[in-house]
């Protein structure tokens, strides 16, 4: 699939913001899947020079400052991305989950010692016990892991309601369980809680999501494709490797989804983030179109 995307974010402040420094994680990364044919970041007003690095988990990071006086900061990504389409391996052939977890925990010496790093508790990704319980219920003894994470993707996508005026960005795991509601964020969130909660590695993957429009097929669309999307990866193994889930939609990533960043929840790798002096209460906007080329 090649698509373009365009992604904007746009602050309105209260009164001026004297200065503001920002961090960006709107960098598309090229991977084996995907591959990012051009790519341009732009604000209004003007940043001064943009200094870019990586963080601890590969993702590119954008750094910039703006020094002139403000009351609105828009920042906006234009880019065009290849994405080929992922076959899974067949859920049945994949390790017995028990035996991942053994392998990350691996008696202090993982086996898989980068992938392990995603195995602990995160800010935005603390498991409850009510969440391990429910997490259990697919985790059966002997499961094959991409089964068992496949058959708790369909269950959070069947038992928690799709509501952006459920949740805020702060909203624990815990208080999206009683809720039963939320949106990408909450639900990726979820679902890595559960799989570390058990021993497994997830991480935290920020992106987008094709929208469809009116006449489009699927008639009903994805949801989350109004703004920047949000899955996971589970670790199956080392001959499966990472494997993307979405719970929001109820799928395995394909050639639907490009990928922002990597992290261990929203709090490594959020799109935009800033410190500012001065501007008080303030608004946010985001609007999303990843739209396929003909």
């Amino acid at each position: 699939m090649k698509y373009r995307l365009r992604h904007t974010t746009s602050y309105s402040y209260s009164w001026a913001v004297d200065i503001s420094h920002h961090m960006l994680h709107l960098a598309l990364p090229d991977l084996p899947r995907q591959r990012v044919k051009s790519s341009h970041v732009s604000t209004s007003p003007t940043a001064g020079p943009i200094s870019e690095q990586r963080d601890h988990f590969g993702n590119r990071v954008s750094c910039l400052t703006l020094e002139e006086s403000h009351t609105r900061f828009d920042v906006e990504l234009r880019a065009e991305i290849e994405v080929d389409a992922f076959t899974p391996p067949e859920a049945s052939t994949t390790p017995e989950w028990e035996s991942i977890r053994d392998a990350l925990a691996g008696d202090g010496f993982p086996a898989a010692v980068t992938e392990s790093e995603f195995v602990h508790d995160s800010p935005f990704a603390q498991p409850s016990d009510e969440a391990i319980q429910y997490a259990l219920q697919s985790f059966i003894a002997g499961r094959p892991v991409l089964a068992a994470a496949r058959d708790l993707t369909q269950r959070i996508f069947a038992d928690f309601r799709y509501d952006p005026a459920a949740t805020e960005i702060f909203t624990p795991v815990a208080a999206v369980m009683q809720k039963r509601a939320g949106v990408c964020q909450d639900f990726a969130h979820l679902q890595i809680a559960m799989l570390r909660g058990l021993g497994l590695a997830a991480r935290y993957v920020s992106g987008y999501i094709r929208t469809f429009r009116a006449g489009d097929d699927p008639e009903s669309g994805l949801r989350g494709a109004d703004a920047s999307h949000a899955w996971l990866s589970v670790w199956c193994g080392p001959d499966h490797g990472w494997i993307d889930l979405d719970p929001t939609n109820n799928l395995i990533c394909s050639d639907e989804h490009v990928t922002a960043a990597i992290g261990r929840d929203y709090g490594d790798i959020s799109p935009v983030r800033g410190v500012v002096l001065g501007g008080g209460p303030h608004r946010i906007g985001v609007a999303v179109e990843l739209l396929p080329q003909v």
